[in-house]
């Protein structure tokens, strides 16, 4: 498959990004998260360029050494490299199998064969050969059969050696992808083990499966395998070589007439092989924060939510897939389906094509006008009028005593029925249409309906003060969409929050919403359909050329123009969607990686009126010191200012937390009084204000009374709200994203979409700041990628039981901790030595018993599993175990050792060995990839404890208060950004209001060049130097405008 020749449009330039090793945190970054692909040693799924001669297990061996071929120095090491395999052959049981299966090479064809039988069906009618055009004409990447078979041909002819190599693959990875892999063991020898996991993904095909059996002979990633599976080669735009079986299977399973590969590529913007890659990375289910970190070369340097975005659009092509073949199912139950019905439906490329060719045949809608035609036998005559006009007589169809025949008149509106919905059908017809409405100005325009109106009327004429206050209330919703009253916009420009303020308002029905199509598209397709596309072959009387003149203008009216309005709201909702839910998943990862607040006493304040604000004094590690309810906003005040004092001085409190809810201003103000008088000395007291978004709904949910049982629910939010500054992610993570506050419109958009946005950008922070297992709580690391709830309840389980984990090797001793589950989590896992030797010292009382229970639970299901008992340094950064052997090479050859691990005099051997060669010929030198070397530097010379959250903002303390009747235009000042919409950005400038920063100040040459792309815009916790535009008091509005981001 010629993978490189063909480029899809718009490739992401900003994800090939080739990132300086001297950035010492770039491999965790979210913009560009250098990784390693030492995946390319044990873990990597297998590349395609396999030999088909060499058996099942030495053929994960060969996969692994294949890539090296188009070294020219190399070549010959190719050949040899199944003499290594070979010399384990005793377990010949897997091999009988895989030997017919290697003489199949001239089963090449077995490639082309599933366009075969689609051939003949497109060619049968002219509908069918009209089909595949239709993809391509409307730039969706569609495949014809014929331009297929070409493209097959070529490939064979290119690439003899290679297209050998497919029908082997195509049988391997077949049956690969419906087995799990957590609960798979293999009858293989021991020597095999690293390459059989290396080839996991295709490697089973054909071996004894046994679920009984713990997999424990497949935890041996540090061991090195025979040969490193490399694929430098695919570095900044060349493919890592998966075959064009790997699309071609995808196609086979999808039944479609389109190309699934091609498709999600066209609508992704991503290159065909990466596309290819993300998929089968998937489909052997690997976590997104897995790929972006450990299989950076397979995925073209992609970050994670342009992953997460082909992840997305791949699940709902299945869906589409899925859905068109229980309507093909209904259909044939039905009685109902034809051979080119059929093949309309599988070329449907959306929901919305979808459902526009299965409507007519829904259970419960009426009888279409067409369907009742062709009912009466005028079918018929219909293919006569443009076949044969010169010879159709309509008079022969009448039938005096049938419904629908009686007259003439009756027996042409039938066949102009039929044309009609022939033409709204056709695939050339509602290309051409599509083509029109792009050239021409289409808009989208809102006005109040009538109901608002009559409603609104009825409001001010009520007698009643109770349902008086209800209209009152049913006004001010209909206020809110004044703006779009009198809305019109170019479909083109429109944004994609007045879109999604135009569903809202119509969903109310205070709005009437309507799509403007020029009636200069209807006159240029009316002259097209009757001069060009459905013109008779001979010579038609003007009475026949009628009624195609009716059947264009009425398929235009009464099918095309409903089917093209449903098309252009369903495109701006799904982009306005997309777009909001990409802010949402923006806002959420700023806020979770604010930088942590440690090493200080902190006290958390709930503020209230009635009931006072609740105070939770915590410790320098989160523990509650102290809780308590001080009335600050009633009489007595000095008296609660004096219990202030005095727990803040017993407890040597520097720092106040104030969540931003009810009383947050009045409660602001007393602090800053008492600040100011050095009410608090000898301490220098400061304080901040956070959201306490979330913060109820967590005090009275199971979670926080499994944490904190004996606390009041009111005490419980001020804990959480101090915590939200001392840890934001360990915190925040067990609040509901779409409680916290971030984003707007969340319940205008899909809540699957939006929850499984949410839920993969928390899996991805909080895996690539990492876990100490040792301390974090459970909740925590339920989101490390590859774990669960039921694995994080072990895990902590494991921990109570048998004191802290030692080493990563211990977490296979976990229930449930399976290969697949131990390879995603691996490397996002830490030991942090000072909180292991902590824990071990509190613990020692317990210590004489823990030998005991660890006997105990290794006879429970892993007592195949050895692990070692040492602490092993390597453990406590971001290398993953496969890549350790690796890690140990190049510290021999830098002549540093595992216990200098951070320290300033291994960075400095690191350095001066980078500057005497570079990092790719160190890479050839240590037979590993570039990326897996920088990786393993980063690990190597990031100090202990290393967290890339130091480099993100810390919450803001401050000492004293300003009003909004204190600022004026031009006013100069800083803040830090609360909140991010589609129209614009929220900052917090201290005034107890925040400002807007509309969408328009915030250009690109205001943005630090690291945040001009889509992951890392203006978001939460982004500190700002903006200048006051206007001040409108009564209003309580605050406009700015952005002058730089603070770094």
């Amino acid at each position: 498959m010629k993978t490189g020749t063909k480029m899809m449009r718009k490739p992401r330039a900003a994800t090939a990004k080739v990132v300086k090793y001297n950035d010492m945190d770039s491999d965790l970054s979210f913009a560009h998260t250098m990784s390693s692909d030492e995946d390319s040693d044990e873990w990597g799924p297998p590349e395609p360029k396999t030999k088909a001669k060499t058996a099942r297990a030495p053929a994960a061996a060969k996969r692994t050494a294949k890539p090296k071929e188009p070294k020219a120095p190399k070549e010959p090491k190719a050949p040899k490299e199944p003499k290594a395999p070979k010399e384990p052959k005793p377990p010949k049981e897997p091999k009988p199998p895989k030997e017919p299966k290697a003489p199949k090479q001239p089963k090449a064809p077995k490639v082309p064969k599933e366009p075969k039988p689609r051939a003949p069906r497109k060619t049968a009618a002219e509908r069918k050969t009209q089909a595949p055009k239709r993809p391509k004409d409307s730039g969706a990447s569609g495949v014809a059969g014929t331009k297929r078979k070409k493209v097959e041909n070529e490939a064979k002819e290119d690439k003899g050696g290679t297209q050998t190599d497919f029908p082997e693959r195509t049988e391997e990875s077949g049956p690969s992808i419906r087995m799990k892999e957590e609960r798979v063991s293999f009858i293989v020898s021991e020597a095999h083990q690293a390459d059989i996991w290396t080839g996991e993904g295709s490697s089973r095909a054909g071996l004894g499966v046994k679920k009984e059996e713990a997999p424990e002979e497949d935890f041996t990633f540090d061991e090195p395998c025979l040969k490193k599976q490399k694929t430098s080669g695919a570095c900044l735009g060349k493919p890592t070589a998966l075959p064009s079986s790997e699309a071609q299977s995808l196609r086979n399973e999808l039944n479609m007439n389109w190309d699934m590969t091609e498709l999600l590529s066209t609508l992704t913007c991503v290159e065909q092989w990466v596309c290819v890659n993300i998929v089968t990375l998937l489909r052997e289910e690997n976590t997104v924060p897995f790929m972006v970190r450990y299989r950076k070369e397979m995925i073209n340097h992609m970050d994670a939510d342009a992953v997460r975005d082909v992840q997305m659009t791949y699940e709902a092509l299945c869906s589409l897939a899925k859905k068109t073949q229980s309507l093909i199912q209904t259909l044939k139950k039905d009685g109902v389906l034809t051979a080119e019905l059929e093949q309309d439906l599988r070329s449907c490329q959306s929901a919305d094509e979808l459902d526009h060719v299965y409507s007519p045949y829904k259970k419960g809608s009426k009888l279409t006008k067409a369907r009742r035609a062709k009912a009466l036998g005028l079918e018929a005559a219909v293919t006569s009028l443009m076949e044969t006009p010169h010879s159709l007589d309509l008079r022969v169809y009448i039938k005096p005593g049938t419904e629908g025949l009686t007259t003439l008149e009756e027996v042409a509106t039938g066949v102009e029925h039929i044309l009609a919905d022939i033409i709204a059908k056709d695939p050339d017809t509602l290309t051409f249409v599509k083509t029109l409405c792009e050239r021409s100005f289409v808009t989208i325009q809102s006005s109040v309906s009538k109901t608002a109106l009559k409603d609104k009327e009825q409001g001010k004429s009520v007698p009643d003060q109770k349902k008086m206050k209800a209209e009152q209330n049913k006004t001010k919703d209909i206020d809110k969409f004044h703006l779009y009253f009198d809305f019109t916009s170019n479909v083109q420009r429109i944004q994609p929050h007045q879109t999604l303020a135009i569903n809202r308002g119509e969903s109310l029905k205070i709005l009437t919403v309507k799509v403007n199509i020029p009636d200069r598209v209807k006159s240029d397709f009316t002259r097209w359909c009757i001069n060009n596309r459905w013109r008779p072959k001979t010579f038609a009387r003007e009475e026949l050329n009628a009624i195609i003149r009716n059947a264009v203008e009425d398929s235009y009216k009464r099918l095309i123009l409903p089917f093209l309005t449903r098309g252009y709201r369903t495109k701006l909702t799904s982009a306005a969607e997309k777009e909001s839910i990409a802010m949402f998943v923006r806002n959420l990862r700023q806020r979770l990686l604010v930088c942590p607040v440690r090493g200080c006493v902190i006290l958390g304040v709930d503020p209230g009126f009635r009931h006072g604000c609740k105070l939770a004094v915590l410790s320098p590690t989160s523990q509650i010191l102290h809780t308590d309810v001080v009335y600050l906003n009633n009489q007595g005040q000095q008296r609660e200012a004096d219990k202030l004092r005095h727990l803040m001085i017993k407890y040597s409190c520097t720092k106040v937390v104030i969540g931003n809810g009810t009383a947050c201003r009045e409660t602001e103000s007393f602090f800053a009084d008492l600040i100011s008088r050095r009410f608090f000395h000898p301490l220098d007291v400061s304080y901040c204000i956070t959201s306490e978004a979330g913060a109820s709904i967590y005090s009275v949910s199971p979670e926080a009374v499994k944490e904190m049982p004996d606390l009041d629910p009111n005490l419980r939010s001020a804990v959480s709200i101090g915590r939200r500054v001392q840890d934001p992610l360990a915190e925040l993570v067990k609040i509901d994203p779409k409680h916290i506050g971030i984003g707007t419109y969340q319940h205008d958009v899909s809540t699957g979409a939006l929850k499984a946005a949410l839920d993969g950008v928390v899996q991805e922070c909080v895996s690539f700041v990492g876990v100490d297992v040792n301390i974090c709580s459970e909740m925590l690391m339920r989101h490390v990628a590859g774990l669960n709830a039921g694995r994080a309840r072990s895990i902590a389980e494991w921990r109570e039981q048998k004191g802290p984990f030692i080493n990563r090797e211990q977490l296979k001793l976990v229930k449930g901790m399976g290969p697949k589950s131990y390879q995603q989590c691996a490397g996002f896992i830490r030991i942090n030595p000072q909180t292991l030797q902590s824990v071990k010292s509190s613990l020692e009382p317990a210590a004489a018993a823990a030998p005991e229970k660890s006997a105990a639970k290794k006879g429970k299901g892993k007592t195949g599993v050895s692990v070692p008992t040492s602490f092993n340094p390597l453990d406590q950064t971001c290398i993953h175990p496969e890549s350790y052997h690796v890690a140990h090479r190049f510290l021999s050859f830098v002549g540093g050792h595992v216990d200098q691990i951070g320290s300033a005099g291994l960075r400095n051997c690191v350095e001066s060995k980078v500057k005497t060669s570079c990092v790719e010929e160190l890479a050839r030198t240590l037979d590993t990839t570039p990326e897996t070397l920088k990786l393993i530097m980063d690990g190597l010379t990031q100090p202990p404890g290393f967290d890339i959250r130091q480099n993100f903002g810390q919450a803001d303390f401050k000492r004293g208060i300003v009003s909004m009747s204190d600022l004026q235009v031009g006013a100069v000042l800083t803040g830090r950004v609360e909140n991010t919409a589609l129209f614009g950005a929220f900052v917090d400038i201290g005034v107890g209001r925040s400002g807007l920063i509309h969408k328009s100040n915030i250009t690109l040459d205001k943005l630090p060049v690291s945040q001009r792309r889509r992951s890392l815009a203006l978001g939460p916790g982004e500190r700002v130097e903006v200048r006051v535009l206007s001040v409108d008091s009564q209003r309580g509005r605050i406009g700015l405008d952005l002058i730089r981001v603070l770094q």
